[in-house]
């Protein structure tokens, strides 16, 4: 392999990370409780752009999603930096024990979570719980 070459597939491979996180908003303080009482279904996203079970988790989001626009359409998704928010007062409110938690919420309540899981079944459960509640 010539340089020119290496250097082409190690900028694709960087950016895979990057583009597996392409479905969602970013956190900002304040975000989720606006959310909330808007009456949306928030669907969190607890994950580290250096993380394989976070990439892993959303992959699968991501397709999920595209699979389905209706989660898209009807549930907000929001990605939570956990080396800028990992020690937030929302990780500390939802008691968030690691990196790759995905939790839905609607209105006061949990409506479910995920630690670390990266099974299809499993997060299309969880999706499939945030849609439900979104469209009651």
């Amino acid at each position: 392999m010539n340089r020119r070459d290496f250097l082409i597939t190690t900028a694709v491979f960087a950016a895979l990370p990057i583009a597996a996180y392409a479905v969602g908003t970013d956190y900002a303080p304040g975000l989720v409780k606006k959310h909330l009482e808007a009456g949306d279904t928030v669907f969190l996203d607890f994950s580290a752009t250096w993380c394989g079970t976070c990439a892993s988790q959303a992959r699968t989001i991501n397709a999920l999603n595209a699979a389905n626009p209706a989660y898209r359409e009807n549930i907000v998704f929001i990605r939570v930096d956990w080396d800028q928010y990992g020690r937030s007062d929302l990780a500390k409110s939802l008691r968030i024990p690691r990196r790759s938690t995905l939790v839905v919420l609607k209105g006061d309540q949990e409506l479910g979570r995920i630690v670390a899981g990266t099974s299809k079944k499993q997060i299309q459960g969880l999706m499939d719980t945030a849609l439900d509640a979104a469209t009651a």
